[in-house]
């Protein structure tokens, strides 16, 4: 948030708490190393390296912790890094769900659906960022969304590997906690939506 928002959310927390304008941090270059793992992790999947992907994924997944303890820990949470961390997320969502399709694991229909979602988030954050805004706050339904939606890629990914009865079931599982994920993925942009124009609507009152 800028120095001249003081706004809170609804339920009276303050909007981006203790965030700092600094930019070289060592939670912020594992982000940076995040970031540039995706269109690794995409190649892989969509050539069907599974396995291989499967090991980027998770030293990902564990650098993801490890930069959020670290920053709480020496107190080097900033702006860039709360900006960062989501946009993370939301590129390995993405990207790995368009490598899914190129590998004709999942269909088309849901790279639409979730690109669709994050284009809606993408100029929500325009219009906050013109108001002087960062980030919304993570409401606990898009966290549990990203949370599915990753398990499915992780158990997509795997069902991949072998060919069998336990794998083809593997799938379809996986293709239910997917749904399941986008359906909360997109009632989390709804959430963020309604927070971020009731922000706008009372600058516009003042």
């Amino acid at each position: 948030m800028s120095d001249t928002h003081t706004h809170s959310n609804t339920s009276g927390e303050q909007y981006s708490p203790e965030a700092r304008d600094v930019i070289f941090t060592v939670p912020n270059g594992i982000s940076v190393l995040r970031i540039i793992s995706i269109p690794v992790i995409a190649v892989l999947v969509s050539k069907h390296e599974m396995v291989a992907s499967l090991i980027i994924i998770a030293l990902s997944a564990m650098s993801d912790g490890l930069d959020g303890v670290i920053a709480r820990k020496f107190n080097q949470v900033s702006k860039l890094g709360q900006i960062l961390d989501p946009i993370a997320d939301r590129l390995l969502i993405f990207c790995s769900i368009l490598a899914l399709g190129i590998a004709h694991v999942i269909p088309l229909w849901v790279l639409i659906v979730v690109g669709m979602r994050d284009l809606l988030m993408g100029v929500l954050i325009v219009i906050l960022a013109q108001h002087g805004y960062g980030p919304l706050p993570v409401h606990f339904v898009g966290k549990t969304g990203t949370a599915l939606l990753m398990t499915a890629i992780v158990l997509l990914i795997f069902a991949d590997i072998w060919r069998n009865p336990a794998t083809l079931t593997l799938h379809l599982v996986a293709l239910a906690i997917c749904i399941w994920g986008i359906a909360l993925y997109w009632l989390a942009g709804l959430i963020y939506a309604h927070q971020g124009l009731g922000l706008i609507r009372n600058d516009n009152r003042q």
